[in-house]
């Protein structure tokens, strides 16, 4: 069905048609998938506030190898959902727990690094990352915005195309080329302009989200799927309040 072309990798037509036929165990509800959201939230919240705590303890040499875990093992452990989707009940609060030691352990090193230039960076981060999701879920639930088969097209090539782009200069970097408007703390217009559209695009994902959960439910797709779509759900935010984080200090960086 063309209505499954979500920007976000982990949520397509594919996965709903390849599922449909297992429902021994009950279907996907769109409750079901926010409740494990939910869920994963709080998972979220405590690694973040282990490794917060440990920088806030002067213990940085122990926070930073739980932030590379957090990196490395959340980007295996996505993977891994991506294709073992059965096995999403078991690793999506997984993934959360080791998302919040990154995001806790990037957030109070941000925390410190901008306490003079820009005190409160964290908090406005997270406070404008949960309003732009519930603005979106808003503007979807009330059809303000609809995920057309136009508006799917178009925050699918965009998404795909900051994957490309980031990609690209992370490869750069590692040859020893320096794109400082990519840093986080950098105030350059262009650096400042490039974040706006990341964030933009990253909030607009939402929509394309909130709507492959509709439709998974509307499908009756099997009841480990709701997993999945927190997963899929967390993703986004994720990469969304990473990039609001990056705006912020970039904004922070001009003053």
């Amino acid at each position: 069905m063309a209505i499954f072309k979500s920007g976000n990798p982990t949520l397509s037509e594919k996965i709903f048609n390849t599922t449909i036929a297992d429902q021994q165990q009950g279907v996907m509800t769109a409750r079901g998938a926010i409740n494990k959201f939910g869920f994963m939230f709080l998972m979220v919240i405590a690694g973040a506030a282990y490794t917060w705590h440990l920088y806030s303890q002067g213990k940085a040499e122990t926070m930073m190898p739980l932030m590379l875990v957090g990196v490395f093992g959340g980007l295996i452990t996505a993977l891994v959902i991506t294709f073992k989707r059965t096995w999403a009940p078991f690793l999506a609060p997984l993934y959360g727990l080791l998302e919040g030691l990154f995001i806790g352990a990037i957030s109070a090193i941000m925390n410190d690094a901008f306490r003079e230039k820009y005190p409160g960076i964290v908090m406005h981060a997270v406070g404008l990352t949960l309003g732009v999701a519930v603005a979106m879920f808003l503007l979807y639930n009330f059809r303000v915005i609809r995920a057309t088969e136009k508006f799917k097209s178009i925050v699918f090539t965009a998404t795909l195309g900051i994957a490309i782009f980031y990609l690209v200069t992370w490869v750069i970097r590692l040859f020893g080329v320096q794109m400082d408007f990519m840093m986080m703390g950098n105030g350059s217009l262009l650096g400042i302009g490039i974040s706006l559209f990341v964030v933009v695009i990253a909030a607009l994902n939402l929509i394309m989200d909130f709507d492959m959960i509709e439709q998974g439910a509307e499908m009756g797709a099997p009841k480990y799927m709701e997993w999945y779509c927190a997963f899929g759900l967390m993703v986004t935010i994720v990469w969304l309040y990473v990039e609001m984080l990056r705006l912020l200090s970039r904004f922070g960086s001009r003053n």
